[in-house]
Protein backbone atom coordinates (compact mmCIF):
# COMPACT_ATOMS: atom_id res chain seq x y z
CA UNK A 1 0.00 0.00 0.00
CA UNK A 2 0.89 3.55 -0.23
CA UNK A 3 2.27 5.71 2.49
CA UNK A 4 -1.36 7.68 2.46
CA UNK A 5 -3.31 4.51 2.66
CA UNK A 6 -1.68 3.31 5.02
CA UNK A 7 -2.53 6.78 7.13
CA UNK A 8 -6.20 5.91 6.36
CA UNK A 9 -5.75 2.13 7.51
CA UNK A 10 -4.25 3.18 10.94
CA UNK A 11 -6.50 6.30 11.13
CA UNK A 12 -9.62 3.62 10.86
CA UNK A 13 -8.35 0.99 13.54
CA UNK A 14 -7.15 3.18 15.73
CA UNK A 15 -11.03 5.08 15.53
CA UNK A 16 -12.29 1.39 15.91
CA UNK A 17 -10.81 0.85 18.93
CA UNK A 18 -11.74 4.27 20.49
CA UNK A 19 -15.29 3.69 19.76
CA UNK A 20 -15.15 -0.09 20.75
CA UNK A 21 -14.27 1.09 24.06
CA UNK A 22 -17.06 4.11 24.19
CA UNK A 23 -19.87 3.44 26.88
CA UNK A 24 -23.47 2.70 25.48
CA UNK A 25 -25.18 6.46 25.88
CA UNK A 26 -22.12 7.75 24.12
CA UNK A 27 -23.52 6.65 20.93
CA UNK A 28 -26.07 8.83 21.72
CA UNK A 29 -24.01 12.03 22.09
CA UNK A 30 -24.08 14.85 20.13
CA UNK A 31 -21.27 15.32 17.36
CA UNK A 32 -19.92 18.28 16.13
CA UNK A 33 -22.06 17.71 12.81
CA UNK A 34 -24.82 19.52 13.75
CA UNK A 35 -28.16 17.22 14.28
CA UNK A 36 -26.32 14.10 13.96
CA UNK A 37 -25.07 11.89 17.41
CA UNK A 38 -22.29 9.80 17.63
CA UNK A 39 -24.06 6.82 15.92
CA UNK A 40 -25.06 9.21 13.06
CA UNK A 41 -21.26 9.67 12.57
CA UNK A 42 -19.87 6.47 12.55
CA UNK A 43 -23.03 5.18 10.05
CA UNK A 44 -22.12 8.13 7.81
CA UNK A 45 -17.98 6.97 7.75
CA UNK A 46 -19.19 2.84 7.36
CA UNK A 47 -21.70 3.57 4.72
CA UNK A 48 -18.81 3.38 1.45
CA UNK A 49 -18.31 0.15 2.81
CA UNK A 50 -21.50 -0.93 3.17
CA UNK A 51 -23.22 0.17 0.14
CA UNK A 52 -23.12 -0.72 -3.20
CA UNK A 53 -23.30 2.02 -6.47
CA UNK A 54 -26.48 1.19 -7.39
CA UNK A 55 -28.21 1.47 -4.06
CA UNK A 56 -26.77 5.01 -3.83
CA UNK A 57 -28.03 6.01 -7.02
CA UNK A 58 -31.25 4.64 -5.45
CA UNK A 59 -30.72 6.37 -2.85
CA UNK A 60 -30.13 9.66 -4.78
CA UNK A 61 -33.07 9.51 -6.41
CA UNK A 62 -35.66 8.79 -3.51
CA UNK A 63 -33.75 12.52 -2.13
CA UNK A 64 -34.62 13.82 -6.17
CA UNK A 65 -30.96 14.32 -6.42
CA UNK A 66 -29.99 15.72 -3.15
CA UNK A 67 -26.20 14.70 -2.02
CA UNK A 68 -26.74 15.92 1.56
CA UNK A 69 -30.45 14.85 1.75
CA UNK A 70 -29.57 11.47 0.80
CA UNK A 71 -26.71 10.66 2.92
CA UNK A 72 -28.36 12.07 6.06
CA UNK A 73 -31.26 9.92 5.40
CA UNK A 74 -29.27 7.04 4.93
CA UNK A 75 -27.66 7.53 7.86
CA UNK A 76 -30.59 7.93 10.33
CA UNK A 77 -32.26 4.33 8.45
CA UNK A 78 -28.23 2.57 9.59
CA UNK A 79 -28.22 3.69 13.17
CA UNK A 80 -31.55 2.17 13.30
CA UNK A 81 -30.87 -1.16 11.39
CA UNK A 82 -26.90 -1.51 12.82
CA UNK A 83 -25.95 -1.93 16.37
CA UNK A 84 -23.29 0.22 17.93
CA UNK A 85 -21.00 -3.04 17.75
CA UNK A 86 -21.85 -4.13 14.36
CA UNK A 87 -20.42 0.15 13.26
CA UNK A 88 -17.98 -0.13 14.34
CA UNK A 89 -16.43 -3.66 13.55
CA UNK A 90 -17.49 -2.47 9.92
CA UNK A 91 -14.78 -0.08 10.54
CA UNK A 92 -12.37 -1.97 11.94
CA UNK A 93 -12.89 -4.49 9.27
CA UNK A 94 -12.80 -2.72 6.52
CA UNK A 95 -9.76 -0.53 7.39
CA UNK A 96 -7.60 -1.34 4.14
CA UNK A 97 -10.60 -0.48 1.85
CA UNK A 98 -9.71 1.62 -1.48
CA UNK A 99 -12.93 3.73 -0.60
CA UNK A 100 -11.74 7.25 -2.19
CA UNK A 101 -14.81 10.15 -2.55
CA UNK A 102 -16.29 10.75 -5.75
CA UNK A 103 -14.73 14.12 -6.59
CA UNK A 104 -11.23 13.01 -4.24
CA UNK A 105 -8.11 10.55 -4.41
CA UNK A 106 -6.70 9.11 -1.05
CA UNK A 107 -6.08 12.70 0.68
CA UNK A 108 -9.73 12.98 0.78
CA UNK A 109 -10.56 10.10 2.30
CA UNK A 110 -7.71 10.65 4.61
CA UNK A 111 -9.38 14.05 5.34
CA UNK A 112 -13.15 12.21 5.67
CA UNK A 113 -11.91 9.82 8.38
CA UNK A 114 -9.40 12.14 10.64
CA UNK A 115 -12.21 15.14 10.59
CA UNK A 116 -15.39 12.52 10.98
CA UNK A 117 -13.11 10.48 14.11
CA UNK A 118 -12.92 14.05 15.57
CA UNK A 119 -16.58 15.04 15.39
CA UNK A 120 -16.68 12.22 17.82
CA UNK A 121 -13.78 12.78 20.21
CA UNK A 122 -13.94 16.10 20.56
CA UNK A 123 -17.33 16.56 21.74
CA UNK A 124 -16.58 13.40 24.39
CA UNK A 125 -13.85 14.97 25.60
CA UNK A 126 -11.86 12.24 24.99
CA UNK A 127 -7.76 12.64 24.61
CA UNK A 128 -7.66 11.39 21.05
CA UNK A 129 -4.37 12.76 19.67
CA UNK A 130 -4.07 12.46 16.04
CA UNK A 131 -0.38 11.69 14.60
CA UNK A 132 1.58 14.60 13.44
CA UNK A 133 2.35 13.37 10.19
CA UNK A 134 -1.13 12.60 9.32
CA UNK A 135 -2.62 16.00 10.71
CA UNK A 136 -0.55 17.77 8.07
CA UNK A 137 -1.31 15.98 4.99
CA UNK A 138 -5.28 16.58 6.05
CA UNK A 139 -4.04 20.32 6.81
CA UNK A 140 -2.16 20.99 3.91
CA UNK A 141 -5.50 19.99 2.12
CA UNK A 142 -8.31 21.46 3.46
CA UNK A 143 -6.18 24.84 3.13
CA UNK A 144 -5.72 24.20 -0.62
CA UNK A 145 -7.28 26.59 -3.01
CA UNK A 146 -9.91 23.09 -3.29
CA UNK A 147 -10.55 22.13 0.12
CA UNK A 148 -11.33 26.50 1.08
CA UNK A 149 -13.67 26.40 -1.82
CA UNK A 150 -15.11 23.23 -0.85
CA UNK A 151 -15.57 23.98 2.87
CA UNK A 152 -16.66 27.39 2.61
CA UNK A 153 -15.40 28.53 5.70
CA UNK A 154 -14.91 32.36 5.84
CA UNK A 155 -10.94 33.20 6.92
CA UNK A 156 -11.11 36.67 5.74
CA UNK A 157 -8.88 38.70 8.03
CA UNK A 158 -7.59 35.24 10.22
CA UNK A 159 -4.88 33.57 10.33
CA UNK A 160 -4.76 30.26 11.61
CA UNK A 161 -1.42 29.38 13.92
CA UNK A 162 -1.45 25.54 15.46
CA UNK A 163 -0.20 26.09 19.28
CA UNK A 164 1.57 22.26 19.01
CA UNK A 165 3.04 21.53 15.78
CA UNK A 166 4.76 24.07 13.18
CA UNK A 167 1.90 24.88 11.22
CA UNK A 168 0.12 28.21 10.29
CA UNK A 169 -1.96 29.75 7.32
CA UNK A 170 -3.70 32.59 6.26
CA UNK A 171 -2.87 36.27 6.74
CA UNK A 172 -4.65 38.89 9.78
CA UNK A 173 -5.52 38.27 13.73
CA UNK A 174 -4.20 34.89 15.18
CA UNK A 175 -6.89 32.21 16.03
CA UNK A 176 -4.32 29.56 17.90
CA UNK A 177 -5.33 26.53 18.94
CA UNK A 178 -4.22 22.35 18.55
CA UNK A 179 -3.70 21.39 14.77
CA UNK A 180 -6.59 18.93 14.66
CA UNK A 181 -9.03 21.58 16.20
CA UNK A 182 -8.24 23.91 13.25
CA UNK A 183 -8.62 20.70 10.80
CA UNK A 184 -11.93 20.89 11.97
CA UNK A 185 -12.54 24.16 11.85
CA UNK A 186 -11.42 24.25 8.15
CA UNK A 187 -14.32 22.40 7.57
CA UNK A 188 -16.84 24.34 9.11
CA UNK A 189 -17.30 22.64 12.44
CA UNK A 190 -17.83 25.02 15.56
CA UNK A 191 -15.85 23.89 18.45
CA UNK A 192 -16.29 23.92 22.26
CA UNK A 193 -15.66 26.83 24.10
CA UNK A 194 -11.89 26.98 25.30
CA UNK A 195 -10.59 25.50 22.76
CA UNK A 196 -9.38 28.27 20.33
CA UNK A 197 -7.53 32.00 21.37
CA UNK A 198 -7.69 35.23 19.84
CA UNK A 199 -10.03 37.64 19.48
CA UNK A 200 -12.24 36.06 16.36
CA UNK A 201 -12.41 33.06 18.12
CA UNK A 202 -15.85 33.66 18.80
CA UNK A 203 -16.80 33.31 15.05
CA UNK A 204 -15.85 29.51 15.06
CA UNK A 205 -17.04 28.57 18.47
CA UNK A 206 -20.22 27.12 20.08
CA UNK A 207 -22.08 29.42 21.43
CA UNK A 208 -24.39 28.93 24.37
Amino acid sequence: MSEIREQIAEERRELAAVLAGLPADAWDADSLCAGWRVREVVAHMTMAFRYSAPKVIFGLVRARGGFDRMLDRAARRDTAALSAGELTAVLRDNAEHPWKPPRGGYGAALTHDVVHGLDVTVPLGLDRKVPEERLRLVLDGLASERGLKWFGVDLNGVELRADDIDWSYGAGEPVTGAAQDLAVLLCGRRLPPDRLTGAPAARFTRQG
